[in-house]
């Protein structure tokens, strides 16, 4: 069904997912792209196989390792040609796991997003103390670690003891309409003025990650000392 849903949105043109622009060039032929590459003239290095995402997505454009794979700083230069709408699941995948499946979820009503208390009322072991988490240090954390030009792209429903992190972070954070690409890049705000963008696929964040997680717990045991 997803694989279905995903080549009826191809047939209406190119989407954008994170930081990359998807697009079918011919009837069962498809090509990924980082954005910044949607309309190079450069020679990229194509791949043939949706498995080589796996090793893109490892490193940014400076050899460090990726982390968090939502981060703003996927490596440029490089294209995947798929000959099947599976194939191009399986890449969206890799790239940002669950992203399409997570969005047609949330379209049906099927997504409960989770506050972070219940997800740190969760942890165990050497992560009990994240409970102990302020909301104003919560808060804070968020605003530093969460920044789509600096940390994550991905559009935040969760809350913190039932209110939307607002207090460090823009509106447009939590909204799934906004283009989180926007915050970090003003060449794509200006090429969007210009001409027509690929088809958004909102990117969404429905809990706090582990990366997330084990910052709370750093803060807490800062400030325990």
């Amino acid at each position: 069904m997803i694989e279905q849903l995903l080549e009826e949105y191809l047939r209406g043109g190119p989407i954008n997912v994170g930081e990359l622009v998807v697009r079918e060039v011919e009837p069962g032929r498809f090509v990924i792209r980082h954005w910044k590459d949607d309309k190079s003239l450069q020679t990229l290095a194509v791949e043939h196989d949706s498995i080589a995402a796996l090793e893109i997505v490892r490193y940014d454009e400076q050899g460090n390792y990726r982390a968090l794979k939502g981060a703003p700083n996927l490596r440029s230069g490089w294209e995947l040609r798929l000959d099947s709408v599976r194939e191009v699941r399986q890449a969206i995948d890799y790239f940002y796991p669950g992203a399409f499946s997570t969005w047609l979820a949330f379209n049906r009503g099927e997504i409960t997003p989770v506050d972070l208390r219940q997800t740190l009322t969760r942890q165990t072991g050497m992560y009990r103390v994240t409970q102990r988490i302020t909301g104003f240090q919560a808060d804070e954390l968020a605003g530093r670690f969460c920044q789509s030009h600096s940390g994550c792209l991905r559009t935040i429903l969760w809350t913190i003891d039932g209110k939307t992190p607002d207090k460090y972070l823009p509106l447009s954070k939590f909204d799934p309409q906004a283009d989180q690409l926007e915050e970090c890049d003003q060449k794509r705000t200006e090429d969007g003025r210009a001409g027509a963008r690929p088809h958004r696929v909102p990117f969404l964040c429905v809990e706090a990650c582990n990366l997330f997680v084990a910052e709370v717990r750093k803060i807490v045991k800062v400030h325990s000392k």
